[in-house]
């Protein structure tokens, strides 16, 4: 049964703005990240999207996204899923710094490694480190084992994964439709199982924000339709404003 996927990255967060890693930091959305966020909900409107269920992460920025646009829809009475295993990947000890000054203290290549490679994790947060995720009540009910004090893109499709499998397919499988609405890392993990991208291509594919992504699914979620609610000239503008953000 053909189904409907709307993946949307939330929008311009305070440290996007700043241009600051952020990763598990729970930061708020910018004012243009609210414009970007009711301007997702406008166009999916115009579409005609009808969300059976929606998923997001356990951070405001993603939540606060999803929020503005199923009410710019007049669908905010639809079923909510928060979860962390759709999170932000953890960008471990970077987390907080700018990633120009970055860039200009250890070069644009490693920087580049570190936030688009697939296995290459940043350095990691010490366990004793206030930031680290253990510390955080939100977490309190998950085994420590399982929470990161840093991942790479292949560490964040290991539990993005199997949530996606477990909790979200199953709607899928009936030709529901489901909307995501998380983050860079986590939709990348997802965009690249659906669109079959190779380890070394996926460094290259950078997710705008607050542009909905919307799939039509077969029977065996093979994809049939793949496009953003924008014109191509903007999602190239986006997405390489996005690129741009590692640049000394």
């Amino acid at each position: 049964m053909a189904s409907t996927l709307i993946l949307l990255r939330h929008g311009e967060s305070e440290w996007n703005l700043a241009n600051r890693f952020t990763g598990w930091v729970d930061v708020d959305l910018s004012e243009k990240g609210r414009g970007e966020a009711k301007r997702s909900g406008a166009s999916l409107k115009e579409e005609g999207i009808k969300v059976d269920i929606a998923f997001t992460s356990v951070l405001k920025r993603a939540i606060r996204t999803l929020w503005i646009a199923l009410d710019e829809m007049d669908q905010m009475w639809v079923p909510v899923v928060r979860a962390w295993q759709l999170n932000e990947r953890h960008y471990g000890d970077l987390q907080g710094l700018n990633k120009s000054e970055t860039a200009k203290k250890f070069g644009e290549d490693q920087v580049k490694i570190w936030r688009r490679s697939f296995d290459i994790p940043p350095p990691p947060l010490s366990l004793d480190n206030p930031m680290h995720p253990r510390f955080e009540r939100r977490y309190a009910h998950l085994d420590p084992v399982v929470l990161p004090a840093t991942e790479s893109l292949k560490i964040t499709l290991d539990r993005v994964m199997p949530f996606w499998a477990n909790t979200v397919v199953p709607h899928l499988r009936v030709g529901q439709t489901v909307m995501i609405a998380a983050h860079g890392n986590s939709l990348r993990a997802l965009v690249k199982h659906l669109n079959k991208i190779s380890d070394q291509d996926i460094i290259e594919l950078n997710i705008p924000t607050g542009l909905p992504r919307l799939y039509k699914l077969d029977d065996d979620l093979n994809v049939l339709e793949d496009r953003y609610l924008a014109d191509e000239a903007a999602v190239k503008a986006a997405a390489a404003a996005v690129a741009a953000q590692g640049k000394a």
